[in-house]
């Protein structure tokens, strides 16, 4: 808090009114010292709490562990839906057996009302669960805090798990999330009871979405949702994109005037990114956007021809098409690396679905994971240090399916080290289907859903 007076009346004013002043205004100056470490204490729990919730479902025990501090007075306790009461040890909640934690999913958390004096701290908040099958549980939760050496803990809690009433029960629920690469927090961004799919981050510091054939931007700051023109294409599915000078976003729309006799007749589009009329790209059908070159000059994408699905480029002008694999089997996914040099996918060549790398002209493919997931979708972050792509945790063959357990995984592209930087959650289709990096390739947009 800045204080302000005029020298002038420092002069004039008699000393009592001085006095009364200069303690007005330390009593103002104390005011908001006090009100500005109230708000940094209600953020800090805040955080606290979505760590502690996030590192119990990735197996974190350390992590979680530095969570708590067992007290004499703590105790966890929990009520749950058919009236059974669990009394937990704390020390179980620091230190659990591997059975209890690292079974995935997200909490998410509303309403909160705190209380904070000095070194302590009450909080209640409600709580949406959702495991890894995209199942809701609902609680509200009492929270007991300590600061211990000038970082809070928790201490104790009570939560009481409840029904969903019958009239607020919904078909999905959309997630729209970030997760930060280093610090590994996930924060919700937006919560809605429709299905959206496909973000990509735009540097204005917006998302652009999909819902029912439609396109959205999604404002990260004041988390206003509006509809973006896209004229007579109101059949886009969730394979669309920003261009590299952030001026174009190329779209795959069902294209029902083709004269194409196949079932789904998607076809690849580029439109001015504030909105206006599509103009086509691909002749045939069906094509599925998934890169931009990073000169702007080039679209790649996914295209079945003759029966096999296969990784093709073109002119972002239009023109004759290039095949760039040939295997047997599904190759999805390309995206640009952004020097130019590689292009990213997904392909079932090997008889399982890995990431694999090739040059811009199709040549020197490379398989690059070699695990028992289904893996898909490799996004280069913008700096080119790092991919993160979705894996499935069961074999799904050819498929990506929406519903399925799944996880998002970090590979260094220098060392190719991987990590898992989620939770297993409930997702699949939708989650990260197409570039959802931010620009400055410190976070990445998903999301995850439940169904009731």
């Amino acid at each position: 808090m800045k204080i302000f007076f005029h020298y002038q009346e420092y002069f004039l004013v008699p000393k009592q009114n001085l006095f009364q002043r200069f303690f007005l205004f330390f009593c103002m100056a104390l005011f908001g010292i006090s009100m500005y470490s109230q708000q940094q204490d209600s953020l800090a729990i805040i955080k606290l709490l979505e760590k502690e919730g996030l590192t119990w479902r990735m197996g974190d025990k350390e992590g979680h562990a530095e969570c708590w501090e067992e007290r004499p007075y703590g105790k966890f306790m929990a009520s749950m839906v058919d009236g059974r009461t669990i009394d937990i040890p704390v020390e179980t909640i620091i230190n659990p057996p591997s059975s209890m934690i690292g079974n995935g999913g997200f909490a998410f958390h509303s309403n909160h009302k705190m209380k904070i004096e000095g070194n302590l701290a009450w909080v209640n908040h409600d709580e949406v669960s959702v495991n890894t099958d995209g199942k809701e549980s609902l609680s509200s939760e009492f929270r007991l805090l300590e600061k211990i050496d000038n970082e809070w803990k928790l201490v104790g809690q009570s939560l009481h798990f409840y029904k969903h009433p019958p009239e607020n029960k919904i078909d999905t629920t959309s997630y729209i999330q970030t997760v930060d690469i280093e610090t590994g927090s996930i924060e919700t961004v937006l919560t809605i009871n429709e299905h959206f799919e496909a973000p990509n981050w735009h540097p204005d510091n917006y998302l652009i979405v999909n819902s029912g054939g439609k396109l959205y931007t999604l404002d990260l700051k004041t988390k206003d949702l509006a509809l973006l023109n896209t004229d007579f294409a109101d059949q886009c599915n969730n394979d669309h994109g920003i261009s590299a000078d952030n001026k174009w976003l190329a779209i795959s729309h069902n294209d029902m005037a083709d004269p194409s006799s196949k079932s789904y007749k998607s076809a690849i589009y580029v439109l001015p990114i504030n909105g206006g009329k599509p103009r086509k790209v691909t002749s045939k059908v069906p094509s599925y956007w998934h890169g931009w070159s990073p000169d702007g000059k080039r679209l790649a994408y996914c295209a079945e021809r003759n029966g096999n699905y296969d990784v093709y480029t073109i002119s972002v002008n239009g023109g004759k098409e290039k095949r760039l694999t040939t295997a047997e089997g599904l190759d999805d996914g390309p995206e640009y690396s952004p020097d130019g040099k590689y292009i990213y996918y997904n392909s079932y060549k090997s008889g399982h679905m890995q990431i694999w790398r090739m040059l811009t002209n199709g040549r020197k493919q490379e398989q690059l994971t070699f695990d028992t997931n289904s893996n898909w979708f490799a996004h280069p972050s913008p700096d080119g240090k790092w991919i993160v792509y979705i894996a499935y945790t069961s074999d799904q063959k050819q498929n990506h399916l929406f519903g399925k357990q799944v996880k998002l995984r970090l590979m260094d592209v220098e060392t190719k080290d991987i990590k898992d930087i989620t939770p297993v959650f409930f997702g699949g289709q939708g989650t990260i289907n197409v570039p959802s990096w931010s620009p400055d390739s410190k976070k990445l947009a998903f999301i995850s859903y439940s169904v009731n």
